[in-house]
């Protein structure tokens, strides 16, 4: 009875599942729990370190907006995962210049102040970037990554490890690098979806990506996100799709 407990055990961290939408079949080789107290550990430690830098949440004005913004979308994913209702969302804002917008496994968002400064984002153009985040934590794509990672090395590793490979491994995140570029333009189709369902017009979402191909920066031989101009093409494409 043991051994086959185990075994069970096994299968379910080796499951096939569906992206919400989209279909698209994934293996994850992880089980969704061990990720997710991974995720969050990494997110405390980031946000404590950006607390100690006086670097978190010092805009109580933008804190505010992410907050009620993120309740409403929040809600609409849920209805797409209903799994994602009870996962334990936590919402921040950082001054820091490295950081746009952010999302880890379980719900955990963080929100570059700067980065929306800089677009001047109104609150629907905020919800379509806070639900690109949403996205890719309801379509486990972290989850999936680590889960290619391991796949890739061809032998049993432990998660921690396989963090450390995909943080210092280049080849790795370039062979990676396709699966990435399917997880960003998933997460825009998806957060686009998910922002209008919780009410936001197209409008902002044209706004949105509008700005961002006019802010965008040379890309990299790496780099996961689509171009300025595809994205907004695809915005358009599914603001049409809408019918808004």
């Amino acid at each position: 009875m043991r051994y086959l407990l185990l075994a069970l055990l096994v299968l379910a961290s080796q499951a096939m599942a569906q992206v919400p939408e989209s279909g698209r079949w994934q293996e994850l080789r992880f089980s969704a729990e061990e990720v997710e107290q991974q995720a969050e550990s990494q997110y405390i430690e980031q946000t404590v370190s950006l607390a100690a830098a006086g670097r978190l949440d010092r805009d109580k004005v933008l804190l505010l907006r992410v907050k009620g913004i993120a309740d409403g979308l929040v809600r609409a994913a849920s209805a797409l995962r209903p799994a994602a209702a009870g996962w334990s969302w936590e919402v921040h804002v950082t001054d820091d210049p490295a950081v746009e917008a952010e999302s880890q496994a379980g719900g955990k968002l963080l929100v570059g102040s700067l980065f929306v400064e800089r677009l001047r984002l109104n609150d629907g153009e905020l919800a379509v970037l806070l639900a690109h985040e949403i996205a890719h934590v309801v379509a486990e794509h972290e989850r999936e990554t680590l889960s290619e990672a391991l796949l890739d090395s061809r032998r049993d590793l432990p998660l921690d490890v396989v963090l450390e490979r995909l943080a210092s491994d280049v080849p790795l995140q370039f062979r990676l690098s396709k699966l990435a570029a399917i997880q960003e333009r998933e997460a825009d189709q998806l957060g686009m979806l998910i922002a209008y369902r919780a009410g936001w017009p197209c409008a902002d979402m044209l706004t949105f990506y509008r700005k961002l191909a006019a802010d965008s920066t040379a890309s990299t031989v790496l780099a996961s996100h689509p171009s300025g101009a595809t994205r907004l093409s695809l915005a358009k494409g599914m603001s049409r799709l809408l019918g808004d």
